[in-house]
């Protein structure tokens, strides 16, 4: 917690300080008031005091308790401003650090984890600073002002305070040993909450296609309900401290009263209304002595919940990049372009297996490079080795001849035009879509917009929109089809004009048709490009300058579709899978 309390800008600071000083003024005012209802109950009390002695001392009441009013206005706000400020610094700084990191490390955390982290841990942290900046700073000074009021009234009085203290503290270290644990399995049931909903929501059509709604909601219920039951407990546990704070307080009045009783029955006439006056005082002395350890109970309540949040979002901030980033901003322009794997070999991890094998091949400038081999044998991953999604295990691989390692990661990406294999479409206009990211050149302008989407074969679809290029897409483009999604994906990359680019089986939603078109007019625009294409069909990658053949993560077959099919039994099987042996002879 106090970590990330450092994050404090100066400005908040200084406010804090101002904010310490209002409250050492409200706290003043405050105690004033029983000074004041003494003053009253002696005036009432003694013979001789004219009325207007009680209203001048009854309007200084009133002022101070004005005063102290406002005092709490003022420093409500600047309290709700620092941790609002606050909580969008950590907001940001979680943000930032969550977009560096890689796929490894987003799934050590999982999705609906890191946006619990984000948003709810958040909030309990901002609540606690909102709440401690005017408890935690006002309690202890009443209760230590208060005390040095009342310490030489009466021991006994101060005895029945004291003992009222004891009570409450007692009762709130009790409380923390029992609830603290249950903290931990509220923020994780949170995540888990989160998981059942974002997965619900994503996959809403294969749950009413499956007719799986009941298993869903069984699902959710049974973490809800574990949920409740945590959530339940702590309430009900914390709903003992309102019933002994006042039970404390009553009794402790009631005491106060008692012993103050006995000791007006004792005394002398001349003293009896003096001892009454300091009852009163220290009634309400110790009324303040005690709300202001209850005070502290609420923050110390909290505080446990904000603790856990806290550690929480210290493990993200915390978290160290898997992937590091070069300083390498530039690359010899005569070898633009060129991409080369040397003795590659990758596994996750923590995993004992390698994915991939010791892979060698080399891709010129221009020349494209596809990858096939049956599921699971590697294709992706070894593609999404070159912008560095993750690192090679062994080996390197070397862009430009420089190792991708060495390149800052931003010039790294305005190389290359990524496709991948799951459409990614984001909220706002196909223009936006289209020019989406920064690739360290000018603006893409609407011209090179409409260009790109035109050679990606979507003007077609575009222009039948109600606003073209200005129509609107929703987040995961669930208003056009899967196809379409493809297509402005693949414009996206085309609109950077990268020299290396990337299709991760980035056709398959496309009929044969428009798969052939496309890749004839992409082949005509990047023909002074790289370009890598993994693909399932035989049919997108036959015309390939290589194609490299991948079976259980090694490399069994590198060549022209032709040679291919003399001399690798692997694609020759995949490829007589889709074609007959007379469409393979002929193509």
């Amino acid at each position: 917690m106090f970590r990330l309390l450092k994050k404090l800008r100066k400005k908040d600071l200084f406010l804090i300080v101002i904010c310490f000083i209002l409250i050492i003024g409200q706290v003043w005012l405050d105690l004033r008031l029983p000074d004041y209802m003494s003053q009253i109950t002696q005036l009432v009390q003694t013979e001789g005091n004219e009325i207007s002695q009680i209203w001048i001392t009854g309007s200084k009441m009133i002022l101070c308790a004005l005063g102290s009013l406002a005092s709490a206005v003022v420093v409500g706000y600047i309290a709700s401003y620092i941790a609002a400020s606050f909580s969008k610094t950590l907001r940001k700084d979680i943000f930032e650090k969550v977009e560096n990191f890689s796929e490894g490390e987003v799934k050590k955390f999982s999705t609906s984890s890191l946006i619990t982290r984000t948003t709810n841990d958040v909030t309990q942290i901002e609540m606690l600073v909102a709440m401690g900046l005017q408890l935690l700073i006002k309690s202890p000074i009443t209760a230590i002002w208060a005390v040095s009021k009342i310490l030489n009234k009466s021991w006994q009085w101060s005895a029945v305070v004291g003992g009222g203290v004891v009570v409450l503290l007692v009762t709130l270290i009790f409380l923390m040993l029992v609830v603290l644990p249950k903290f931990k399995l509220v923020q994780k049931l949170l995540d888990k909450i989160n998981g059942i909903t974002r997965e619900n929501l994503t996959g809403i059509r294969v749950v009413r296609a499956f007719n799986a709604e009941k298993y869903q909601e069984e699902k959710f219920a049974k973490v809800n309900n574990d949920l409740t039951k945590i959530q339940l407990f702590n309430q009900r546990t914390f709903g003992i401290m309102q019933p002994v704070m006042y039970l404390i307080m009553y009794f402790s009045t009631l005491a106060i009263y008692f012993i103050g009783a006995y000791m007006i029955d004792a005394s002398l006439m001349s003293g009896k209304v003096a001892i009454f006056g300091d009852m009163v005082v220290f009634s309400s002395y110790g009324m303040q002595v005690i709300m202001s350890f209850l005070m502290l109970a609420m923050i110390f309540i909290m505080y446990p919940r904000a603790a856990i949040s806290a550690e929480r979002i210290n493990e993200v901030l915390d978290e160290e990049y898997a992937i590091k980033d070069g300083n390498v901003t530039s690359s010899d322009p005569k070898l633009k372009g060129i991409v080369e794997f040397k003795n590659v070999s990758f596994k996750y991890p923590d995993a004992d297996e390698y994915i991939l094998k010791d892979i060698n091949f080399k891709a010129n400038k221009g020349e494209t490079i596809a990858f096939i081999g049956s599921t699971g044998s590697g294709k992706s991953t070894l593609i999404n080795l070159i912008p560095r999604f993750y690192d090679v295990t062994d080996g390197e691989i070397i862009i430009d001849g420089v190792n991708v390692k060495d390149y800052r990661l931003e010039y790294l990406h305005n190389k290359i035009g990524y496709i991948p294999q799951k459409a990614v479409i984001f909220s706002g206009t196909v223009a936006e879509n289209v020019a989406y990211g920064d690739n360290g050149k000018e603006k893409i302008t609407k011209e090179e917009i409409k260009k790109a989407i035109e050679v990606a074969q979507g003007k077609g679809f575009v222009e039948k929109m109600p606003e073209q290029y200005d129509s609107y897409l929703a987040q995961r483009g669930t208003n056009i089809s899967g196809g379409q999604k493809q297509r402005i994906s693949i414009a996206r990359a085309i609109a950077r004009k990268p020299e290396i680019y990337i299709f991760d089986d980035s056709f398959s939603a496309l009929d044969y048709k428009t798969d052939f078109t496309l890749r004839k007019e992409l082949k005509e625009y990047t023909k002074d490009a790289t370009t890598f294409i993994v693909a399932q069909r035989i049919g997108t990658i036959m015309n390939a300058d290589k194609i490299i053949v991948l079976d259980k993560g090694t490399c069994v077959g590198i060549g022209t579709h032709q040679e291919l099919l003399k001399n690798c039994d692997v694609y020759k099987e995949i490829a007589l899978s889709q074609l007959s042996e007379e469409e393979l002879t002929n193509a």
